[in-house]
């Protein structure tokens, strides 16, 4: 995977900036968002990037007992939000107040990145990720993915993996 430049795509964003400071591997996917899309954000970006589903992964907020945990979970599938609980420690999770989760990551609903987040959040990842040898999240805007390895975003986020995804 090329390390492309910050000129390419929308680079810039706390996301790319973290992935360069690392010196990690990564490739950008900028792609026209569509408000009016009903396909949602993650599988919206799922069909612009031409990548399968399962290989890109939306960044969810959750409450757990009061403080903000990070789920990243397929596009395709639902974060279990006890799964997530229970991986992070915690006994009950629900999604965090979009106010809340666009306070403390520096990033709108739709363009949540768990890299380059304003505070360092508990943060899960699904592990189905560790499957590929790539997967995708968001670059920090809505119409904007990232391609790393799994083990990099593991690295990058302090991340554990659990299987927190249902159908």
């Amino acid at each position: 995977m090329a390390k492309k430049s910050k000129s390419a795509g929308h680079g810039g964003t706390p996301a790319v900036v973290a992935l360069e400071r690392a010196g990690v591997a990564f490739t950008q996917h900028p792609y026209e968002h569509d408000p009016a899309t009903d396909l949602g954000y993650g599988l919206e970006a799922a069909a612009a990037i031409g990548v399968e589903p399962a290989r890109v992964f939306k960044t969810l907020v959750s409450d757990v007992d009061g403080r903000l945990v990070v789920g990243i979970v397929p596009v395709d599938r639902r974060l279990d939000l006890k799964a997530l609980a229970k991986a992070a420690g915690g006994k009950k999770a629900s999604l965090a107040e979009q106010a809340a989760a666009e306070r403390a990551t520096g990033y709108v609903v739709g363009g949540i990145s768990p890299l380059g987040q304003k505070q360092r959040l508990t943060t899960v990842l699904d592990d189905s990720a560790l499957a590929f040898e790539t997967v995708y999240v968001s670059g920090g805007r809505r119409g904007f993915d990232v391609g790393l390895t799994p083990a990099d975003l593991v690295r990058l986020t302090g991340a554990t993996t659990a299987p927190i995804a249902r159908d």
